[in-house]
């Protein structure tokens, strides 16, 4: 009995995790593909301008997700994890339908990024209700002894569906299609890809089994919502604490760093895609390692581990990066600054779980997350690529490692989580 309930559990784990993928390739395919279609919804101006807009339009999405984070969080936790992620998936599969079949600015002129702009709104509504449920989803079906490590997965998959935009890129720039043809209508590909893959994601996600967390608080006259939620303001302003640090360094070294390396280091957008991959491929490698970590040692000397060594290190390595003109030396350095990250990354999403009950979790976890992420690490590649064309690149480092710092001082002063979970109490 024990071992079909293991079976389950493993199940519906991979089952959420392989959701939560492909939301994300969805989410990132923008970003990986903007060096390519940023001409095409825009006028003709400098490559940095173009980026800068398209960037823009990125930042906007994550204004959305605050929003997202309330509705699909209510959602949850008043009608279930299961019927909250069905709903998400199924929202950014039509946002990337809107991208593949929308004319450009020369077909269409201004429409074509107003176009662009609601897409992105409709795919920032998805993902910012999707972190919240899936964090919670993955948090309450794991065990007790081994929180850290399963929820660890949901960075896994999130830097996935990262990874999976990046190898159709690398595919296609390097097997099926020039440089010219990409920037034509290559770059639509990808959108038609997240298409059909969240059809998929939705077939698996309905197959999926409630938490027994959710089961055994659904009949409680306690429902999710924000006056609810702001009962318990010490865990809200923890979430929004510790996020700000972890979301723009996150944001920073994956989806403006390929731009990073074309922009400024100079390399090819062929090397800087394969330097994106391989080193992320090692830090979803690293996730489970350092959840399971987690589960031994406890949540806070990770977080911490981060905070120092990030606050320490940003300005020389974002530095080191900026003037190498060596493809090796940029993979290893981008390697360093994602081992450091993974402090936070890992254990995150399982931090924000343990922080709040069952009838208010996924509210809990998703909202004031999403408000933080909106702030910093949706205009994390806006600031920096407005301070480069301000000719003060720079000053975004030293912008990085404040964020940071002020997350090293909340990371110093909570208690730590997996000693005071209120999972422990249900």
């Amino acid at each position: 009995m024990k071992e079909k309930i293991a079976k389950q559990r493993l199940k519906d784990i991979i089952g959420g995790s392989i959701g939560n993928l492909v939301e994300w390739y969805d989410w990132y395919a923008y970003s990986a593909f903007a060096l390519y279609f940023s001409a095409v919804f825009f006028p003709k101006q400098s490559a940095t301008a173009q980026l800068l807009n398209t960037a823009g339009i990125f930042a906007v999405g994550f204004l959305m997700r605050p929003l997202g984070g309330w509705l699909f969080g209510v959602i949850a936790d008043r009608k279930g994890r299961k019927k909250a992620m069905t709903l998400s998936v199924l929202l950014m599969s039509f946002g990337s339908l809107i991208i593949a079949f929308t004319p450009g600015y020369n077909s269409i002129g201004v429409l074509a990024p107003v176009i662009l702009l609601l897409a992105r709104l409709l795919q920032g509504l998805s993902v910012g209700g999707e972190y919240g449920v899936s964090a919670t989803y993955l948090s309450e079906m794991a065990t007790k002894s081994r929180r850290g490590f399963y929820s660890s997965f949901q960075y896994v998959t999130l830097i996935g569906g990262q990874l999976i935009a990046l190898g159709v890129q690398l595919l296609l720039q390097k097997v099926f299609l020039t440089e010219q043809q990409l920037q034509d209508w290559g770059w639509r590909i990808p959108f038609f890809i997240g298409a059909i893959l969240s059809v998929i994601a939705l077939y698996l996600r309905k197959s999926l089994h409630e938490t027994k967390a959710f089961e055994s608080h659904k009949k409680s006259r306690q429902k999710g919502s924000l006056k609810k939620l702001f009962q318990y303001p010490k865990a809200v302003l923890t979430v929004v604490g510790l996020t700000l640090g972890g979301t723009i360094a996150f944001y920073t070294y994956t989806t403006y760093m390929q731009k990073f390396l074309v922009n400024t280091v100079h390399l090819s957008k062929e090397q800087s895609t394969l330097i994106s991959f391989l080193s992320l491929f090692l830090f979803a490698c690293l996730q489970p390692f350092f959840g399971s970590l987690s589960d031994r040692i406890g949540r806070k000397p990770l977080l911490i581990g981060f905070g120092v060594l990030g606050t320490i290190c940003t300005y020389p390595l974002l530095t080191a990066l900026s003037v190498t003109s060596s493809p090796y030396t940029a993979f290893f350095l981008l390697l360093a600054a994602l081992i450091i990250v993974s402090g936070y990354t890992s254990i995150n999403a399982i931090v924000k779980a343990e922080l709040f009950p069952a009838e208010i979790r996924a509210l809990g976890v998703g909202f004031p997350y999403a408000f933080t992420v909106a702030l910093f690490g949706g205009t994390a590649e806006y600031i920096a690529l407005w301070f480069k064309s301000n000719e003060h690149e720079n000053y975004f480092y030293w912008y990085v490692t404040a964020c940071v710092f002020i997350s090293l001082v909340i990371y110093v002063t909570m208690r730590d989580t997996k000693e005071n979970s209120k999972m422990d109490r249900e």
